[in-house]
């Protein structure tokens, strides 16, 4: 698992390139042909992984219902993300990973129910939730990619 969290911190620190480098108008912008903008997708990495780590665990998410709700799996962009919100989802970036970490090497993840992706991959455990989460990054920071260029 060393190197799913090795893989999952250098997702996370190319997804804080975002957030540094563009302005909270440009996060917030959806181009043309999207359905969705930067910090929409940002924010969904982080509810994802709280929800396919934590959650089906049977465990406190870091995160809040709040949060859920608008940056879940289904969900778009329904109002423009402020800088405290920004600046809260750059921090959860980082905290999330390395709590998930700490709590892993400390064997926290005993339960799991299984869950079946949309992309037909099911996961079965915390181990498996965490090696799919970094597939399921990888994919938004494509999409955030084709974004960056129209924004």
């Amino acid at each position: 698992m060393e190197h799913t969290f090795r893989i999952t911190k250098a997702s996370r620190n190319i997804i804080k390139d975002f957030l540094d480098k563009y302005t909270l108008e440009q996060l917030n912008t959806i181009p043309e042909g999207f359905k969705n903008n930067l910090i929409w997708n940002i924010a969904h990495i982080v509810v994802v992984q709280q929800m396919l780590v934590y959650k089906l665990s049977g465990l406190p998410m870091m995160i809040s219902d709040d949060m859920v709700e608008k940056f879940k799996k289904g969900e778009k962009p329904e109002h423009i993300v402020t800088q405290a919100e920004v600046d809260e989802i750059k921090t959860l970036l980082g905290t999330t990973i390395e709590k998930t970490e700490i709590d892993y090497n400390n064997k926290v993840f005993k339960n799991y129910l299984e869950y079946p992706t949309s992309t037909g991959f099911v996961i079965k455990n915390a181990d498996d939730a965490m090696a799919f989460n970094y597939f399921h990054e990888g994919l938004h920071i494509g999409i955030m990619m084709g974004i960056r260029k129209l924004i």
